[in-house]
């Protein structure tokens, strides 16, 4: 049904004849008439009857028009939600991989209780092909995803991608390791016998090791799986192996970090959103406030 059509039948309804539906929509009488009688063959009945020199709303007009109150006001609701230029309302649902979470979206919903107590977020941890599939199935609105330089994710053309950060991945070792100088094929060659712990969840670090090991000339040796840096770090002290961790970790006794370089892996952290929804209210503040974070 046409909402215009409708808008002319609560019109009708509330001011009793079409002429007066005319002057005060400033339409001809001619044009609501014809209005009305295009809706009635929409819905297939009759909406208006004869009553003396005027007409009147039959019982189904009368019905409908009920429930056109109903349907404009929602229909003004959804014209409202959507508008780029209303004030951001409504509820925002996130999936990110565990540091987004705590670095980029916390402080965010702290400033937006603060700054736009109407709009929420409901966020999900999740690992980025998770988050990716999850936002393709319209079961989020943004997926905070990362990939590496070395590893680089596959992103659909049907959704949009804005880069946030990036950080710097470093060997970690036990701390009584020898010392190797050189490249990242250089210092990852010194391990080639040596067990690796990657990401259980995720496959994109272990992509990176396979790549630089490869240009040192071994395959690693890959036996342990964890998707926690902190068991990672307990992992590596306990003996089982060594793995990537950011080059920012916090100094951990037990543990050295070797600085890799040519190449140097990059984490790099990014917002998906589906083509041409970025525009909604809430989502595009949340945008810009985890953008505002990263400059």
């Amino acid at each position: 049904m046409d909402v215009r059509r409708l808008e002319l039948l609560v019109a009708l309804s509330r001011l009793g004849s079409m002429h007066a539906v005319a002057e005060a929509l400033n339409v001809t009488t001619s044009t609501v008439s014809q209005q009305i009688a295009a809706l009635a063959k929409e819905v297939g009945t009759p909406l208006v009857e004869p009553a003396g020199r005027r007409v009147r709303l039959t019982p189904a007009g009368r019905r409908l028009a009920g429930h056109a109150v109903h349907i404009l006001a929602a229909h003004e609701a959804a014209r409202a939600d959507l508008d780029p230029s209303a004030t951001p309302a409504g509820t925002v649902r996130v999936a990110a991989f565990h540091t987004a979470i705590r670095d980029s979206l916390l402080p965010v919903v702290h400033r937006l209780a603060v700054e736009h107590p109407a709009v929420r977020l409901e966020i999900q941890e999740q690992e980025p092909p998770d988050a990716r599939a999850m936002l393709e199935r319209d079961q989020v609105d943004l997926a905070i995803g990362y990939d590496y330089n070395l590893a680089p994710a596959p992103i659909d053309a049907s959704l949009e991608i804005t880069q946030l950060w990036q950080s710097s991945w470093s060997l970690a070792v036990p701390s009584r390791s020898r010392r190797t100088p050189g490249t990242s094929a250089d210092v990852l060659s010194a391990f080639a016998n040596t067990d690796w712990i990657v990401n259980s969840r995720n496959t994109a670090d272990e992509q990176v090791v396979r790549t630089i090991a490869a240009l040192a000339g071994f395959e690693p040796h890959i036996t342990q799986r964890a998707d926690s840096l902190q068991l990672v770090s307990d992992m590596i002290i306990a003996g089982l192996g060594v793995a990537l961790l950011p080059a920012t970790y916090p100094k951990t006794t037990g543990i050295s970090l070797r600085r890799l370089h040519t190449p140097e892996p990059r984490m790099r952290a990014y917002t998906l959103t589906r083509r041409g929804h970025a525009n909604w209210p809430p989502l595009a503040l949340l945008l810009s406030l985890l953008r505002q974070r990263t400059h």
